[in-house]
């Protein structure tokens, strides 16, 4: 089988400054004191994925996730090791990229396809698609600026769905908007999944995880700390035990509906 995405050694490495203007600097450094430190966001991160596999990113928040999917997609690159993959790259990575809030949502439709790698043809022939799947009425024409998360999230999933990819990526793509919309993103992750394109799905949700993938990555601080059986990724993250989290409780029903 092909290999799809091999990360090698992969490391990213981030800057979080203390002061924001010139003069906050100055008077620090001349003060002795630290204007900012270095980190290291993804960590000497190495592993393999074979064409059509189903991959679940997990780990706690500031684990290093968002920037491994970023890497993956080329958005940023490694600072130390590599990154390969094969094949065309679609997905929705953060809810909203590359959208232009002074223009409208088909405007940006048309912008935000082309960015993905679509042809204006391509585009033009899976336009009603797209629109039908988004199901956000007239506000279609209304400016992107005035449109709430979900609605963002709904017309950024729609596009990227439709490109035909070898790779989806969707970095808590379902953490906004309504229930019978999460189930209808989740029913076509599968179509997308069952296809034999390769997934890459970021979720906190043991249960949409355990029926999305067939294998299970998790990061702790920056550093791959599993990769396997799903069921055993879940356990290792102690996702398995009882929660009162209502929303991890909603996100596990969504997934039982599908």
């Amino acid at each position: 089988m092909a290999k799809s995405i091999v990360v090698e050694n992969a490391t990213k490495y981030f800057t979080l400054r203390y002061h924001r203007t010139f003069k906050e600097v100055t008077v620090a450094k001349a003060k002795g004191r630290d204007t900012g430190h270095t980190f290291k966001a993804v960590d000497d991160v190495s592993f393999t994925v074979e064409q059509g596999e189903s991959i679940g990113i997990m780990g706690l928040n500031g684990s290093g996730k968002s920037t491994l999917l970023k890497l993956i997609n080329g958005v940023m690159r490694p600072d130390e090791g590599s990154i390969l993959t094969r094949g065309r790259i679609a997905g929705l990575i953060a809810t909203g990229a590359g959208f232009h809030n002074q223009l409208s949502g088909r405007d940006n439709l048309f912008l935000n396809a082309a960015i993905l790698g679509m042809g204006e043809a391509e585009i033009r022939r899976k336009f009603d698609s797209i629109v039908d799947f988004a199901e956000l009425g007239s506000t279609l024409d209304g400016p992107v600026g005035h449109y709430s998360s979900g609605q963002k999230a709904r017309l950024g999933f729609a596009i990227a769905i439709h490109v035909d990819s070898d790779i989806f990526l969707a970095d808590e793509v379902l953490a906004v908007g309504d229930k019978p919309f999460k189930v209808k993103c989740m029913r076509k992750m599968r179509e997308i999944r069952d296809s034999g394109r390769t997934l890459f799905y970021v979720s906190h949700s043991p249960g949409s995880v355990m029926k999305m993938c067939s294998r299970v990555i998790v990061l702790e601080q920056g550093k791959l700390g599993f990769d396997g059986d799903p069921a055993a990724g879940i356990s290792y993250l102690h996702y398995d035990e009882p929660d009162e989290d209502d929303e991890l409780q909603a996100d596990d029903d969504i997934a039982n509906d599908i």
